[in-house]
């Protein structure tokens, strides 16, 4: 199994290395994240200027501590897409431990972890930048079977970790604690469910209200204007909303997310469930990206499903358990070759090389920029200048875009705009960037250019 595990890591670890070298990654989500674990290791503030928000405001994701340290001694930006790719292999570990021991069989148990792996929400949420969430996988799985196996330090480990992830991961970790306290221990299950809830109160309410001064930022996520409107609107115009849930490709989604395992869940559906909050939440919401696979928001919903699957699957007669093995595995590999990144699959991605024109002019203009000088940039540059106490993403700071708690306000001029030192823009600029940029450009000169590539310095 750990060859297998092995084998993802490293296949993942040079792919998404690769594509942060050709530039396929930018401010969101990767640069602002290598910024605020950086500031911290220096012993700063970690307020983030590429998104104007402090790193723990955007999101409780306190786990990024444990990563503090490897910036001490390790300068690569490359860093953060090993550990990622090494995380979510991990996640397979468990999944096979438990499905071992549902299905009582050590090559069954491998097959299921395998099926875990190519699942198509693990490749994309590798490939997509970094992402903290990408941990869920691995704890949200471990709990899983250290509460199967009684293993309850395991246990607790796993939960406090995954709460130290994200402030809504309550929306899996109390329907966990639910299927603990039926079928494998009450107290400890309903302490779950509890302190999780707790927690999510206490990260929305104390935490990130204290360092953006907003409780809940992304409430727009809720379709017709929020909660009450949704509950008036299922009530009252049960049609409107049967079409709201049936559009951009909602029940694709979920016909992508449960038939890699060919539904067997269903046979025993207890452990399955717990993953069904967060992917209602995902359907239901107006944010395009949580209800599509290719991001990250789907990745704390798999080991449920998978796991899930190997639950039921252990609670059949031998003869029926061995049928739906077959039927499980040649949905995941028919799945996984229609939906994943995988090689072989029928997607295709699409970045530059490190040997490419623009890679090797990008890198020649980032020479010539100092450490220590503040500096905004095109935004897949931004990913290669993020360790230092003051980036933007163009046009930040000139004109406001996705800047600050509130992510739909834009258009004006942030102060910052007369300070910063440093300019990096692509030597062709679209329409409003241009536009943009020629009511500045005066205050700078050129100080390096190529084909691709201008750098400009405040005069």
């Amino acid at each position: 199994m750990w060859a297998i595990v092995t084998i993802y890591a490293s296949y993942f670890s040079v792919r998404t290395v690769g594509v942060h070298r050709g530039l396929g990654t930018s401010a969101y989500d990767f640069a602002l994240y290598d910024q605020g674990i950086w500031l911290i290791s220096r012993g700063h503030t970690p307020f983030v200027t590429l998104m104007g928000r402090n790193l723990f405001g955007d999101h409780s994701s306190f786990i990024l501590l444990l990563l503090v340290p490897f910036y001490w001694v390790i300068s690569n930006t490359s860093f953060l897409f090993v550990v990622q790719s090494i995380v979510i292999a991990l996640g397979a570990l468990p999944v096979y431990y438990f499905s071992k021991s549902c299905m009582r069989s050590e090559g069954l148990g491998a097959l299921m972890a395998v099926l875990y792996l190519v699942h198509p929400v693990i490749g994309w949420t590798n490939l997509e930048n970094f992402h903290p969430d990408s941990a869920l996988g691995v704890l949200v799985a471990t709990a899983i079977w250290a509460a199967h196996s009684k293993r309850w330090i395991w246990y607790w480990v796993a939960v406090a970790l995954a709460l130290l992830v994200k402030e809504d991961v309550a929306f899996v970790l109390a329907p966990l604690g639910l299927w603990v306290a039926v079928y494998q221990h009450r107290k400890y299950g309903l302490i779950t469910s509890v302190t999780s809830l707790a927690m999510m109160a206490v990260m929305f309410l104390a935490v990130m209200r204290g360092l953006t001064g907003v409780t809940f930022r992304n409430s727009w996520r809720v379709p017709f204007g929020g909660i009450s409107g949704f509950l008036t609107t299922l009530v009252t115009k049960p049609l409107e909303f049967a079409r709201y849930m049936v559009s951009e490709d909602r029940p694709m989604y979920v016909w992508q997310m449960l038939s890699p395992m060919a539904f067997v869940f269903i046979y025993r559906p207890g452990l399955a469930l717990v993953g069904v909050v967060m992917l209602a939440s995902n359907v239901v919401s107006t944010f395009w990206y949580q209800h599509h696979i290719q991001y990250h928001y789907s990745l704390i919903i798999v080991p449920c499903i998978v796991m899930g699957s190997s639950w039921a699957l252990g609670k059949m007669s031998r003869s029926f358990m061995n049928a739906s093995v077959v039927l499980v595995a040649i949905a995941s590999f028919l799945t996984s070759l229609l939906w994943s990144p995988l090689p072989l699959s029928f997607t295709t991605t699409q970045h530059w090389t490190s040997h490419s024109a623009p890679v090797i002019a990008a890198r020649e203009a980032l020479d010539s920029i100092p450490d220590d000088v503040s500096v905004a940039a095109y935004h897949s540059i931004t990913a290669h200048l993020a360790r230092r106490v003051e980036i933007y993403s163009f046009p930040n700071p000139f004109e406001r875009s996705l800047y600050g708690p509130d992510v739909f306000a834009k258009g004006d001029r942030l102060p910052q705009a007369e300070t910063v030192e440093f300019v990096i823009l692509p030597a062709s600029l679209d329409g409003p960037a241009e536009a943009v940029w020629s009511a500045e450009v005066v205050h700078f000169s050129v100080v390096f250019s190529n084909a691709w590539w201008v750098v400009y310095k405040r005069n």
